[in-house]
């Protein structure tokens, strides 16, 4: 793939240089159990590891808002290295937010600490859908800055891309701001169909470039993060979600690198999920990992599942509850473990350090 050949048909980064990173890759554990092959130890990585748990990202980020550090090359590049150098995971995540493609195509929101992302003005009718202009490369190019400095600096270890999922972007866009039971966005859902059909589709084909500029760039996975389709029922999840989500899959499937799908809450979804396009599926830890499997079915790997809050008990419990998991995930096809859910901000950082090891030590083959 060159900077012109690209599916997107955007101009890139080299095709010598994108070569060479899928061929330092390409063999990592954390690859390899992407693609359901063989691996020499269960790779790790953590949700929201690069971030408030850390002593050293809270000492980088003083005094820098949330949006404005994710729109600083050298700085998103230390800060998702950092759990790389400490922790010895498996894989990077790029360090961003779910909200930034909304920022860059000009939403108004803020990242408010303490509450999380609140739009100024809510996405409520059809004229408001003209506001969602499509994202182009050159509406992040601190993103290619900075997935170029990482790759750089990761070699053979993997950086994954994500974004938000439709459903979850459009649910703090209807919403304008976080929200315990999603009535507007369920009300938006139930009683103009048409008007949050045209809504997710105009949010899939935003992350779905979102997910293309980082992918050009390096990243050699990706995640689409659906944190509050939880809330729907399966009928609801097949009919007004699914096919956005599948869209914004569809959309990277020519480049050929891992998708990850994850959701919270998502016990009674995990077989759409899959649907939609995943190779991989996120399991949270109300579903153990040998059951999430006959609920998503063949031909997929599976992500997770340590209850996060099982990491503030002592380490032979944490040990105790590891191992649960990973006997679960004995008999997968491919297996990438991973917490329920993203670590929490007052989590001991040398619990999860531990934690790496043990996986790593428990399951060398």
């Amino acid at each position: 793939m060159s900077a012109n050949d690209s599916p997107s048909g955007q101009q890139t980064t080299t095709s010598a240089s994108l070569d060479a990173v899928r061929n330092a890759t390409h063999d990592s554990a954390f690859l390899k159990a992407c693609r359901r092959e063989p691996v020499p130890h269960t790779p790790v990585w953590f949700m929201r590891q690069a971030g408030r748990s850390l002593p050293e990202y809270l000492k980088v980020r003083e005094g820098i808002a949330m949006l404005d550090s994710c729109m600083m090359p050298e700085l998103v590049a230390e800060i998702t290295l950092q759990p790389v150098r400490r922790h010895k995971v498996d894989a990077a995540i790029y360090f961003s937010d779910i909200v930034v493609p909304l920022k860059a195509i000009g939403i108004d929101l803020d990242i408010k600490p303490g509450v999380g992302p609140v739009i100024a003005e809510p996405i409520r009718s059809r004229a408001d859908l003209a506001r969602l202009r499509d994202l182009t490369p050159e509406d992040v190019p601190y993103v290619t800055e900075a997935i170029g400095l990482l790759t750089a600096e990761l070699d053979a270890t993997p950086l994954i891309g994500f974004a938000g999922a439709p459903f979850t972007l459009a649910s703090y866009l209807v919403e304008g701001g976080p929200s315990r039971n999603h009535e507007r966005t369920k009300a938006m859902m139930y009683g103009d169909p048409q008007l949050w059909a045209d809504l997710v589709d105009r949010l899939a084909e935003i992350t779905g470039a979102f997910l293309k500029v980082q992918i050009e760039a390096g990243a050699s996975a990706v995640q689409l993060f659906d944190s509050w389709v939880g809330a729907l029922a399966p009928a609801d999840y097949r009919r007004a979600v699914l096919p956005a989500s599948a869209k914004v899959f569809d959309a990277v499937a020519p480049y050929g690198v891992p998708r990850i799908h994850f959701g919270v809450g998502t016990g009674e979804l995990l077989g759409l999920m899959g649907e939609a396009g995943a190779d991989v599926v996120g399991v949270d830890w109300r579903v153990p990992l040998d059951e999430a499997a006959q609920r998503v079915g063949p031909g997929k790997a599976l992500q997770g599942n340590l209850d996060p809050a099982v990491l503030f008990a002592p380490t032979p419990a944490v040990e105790e509850k590891t191992r649960e998991v990973l006997d679960a995930a004995a008999g997968l096809e491919g297996h990438i473990f991973n917490l329920g859910h993203g670590v929490m901000p007052n989590m001991d950082p040398d619990a999860l350090t531990r934690l790496v090891g043990y996986v790593h030590e428990q399951t060398a083959r």
